[in-house]
């Protein structure tokens, strides 16, 4: 058996933080999904929708958040940071 430093609630808690700063950076610099989608590469919105709304057990991997980064220029930390509202 395999014991883990995080939980599962951790885990989810860290996507959830990911994709809702995802989403307000893009809306904050007018980019559609599907612009952003096709601007990482990615080959449509659907992946990119799915894992920006933490649904379909989607997530982004480093690499999505490096290239997102770049679409954006927003520093990579900022994805995990909690939002200041």
């Amino acid at each position: 058996m395999f014991l883990s430093n995080a939980t599962e609630e951790e885990i989810q808690s860290l996507h959830k933080q990911i994709s809702k700063n995802v989403k307000h950076y893009r809306v904050e610099k007018e980019m559609s999904q599907l612009e952003l989608a096709l601007t990482i590469g990615l080959k449509s919105g659907a992946f990119f929708g799915n894992a920006e709304n933490n649904t379909n057990h989607k997530h982004f991997n480093i690499e999505h958040i490096y290239k997102i980064s770049k679409a954006l220029s927003i520093p990579m930390a900022d994805f995990l940071e909690p939002l200041q509202e």
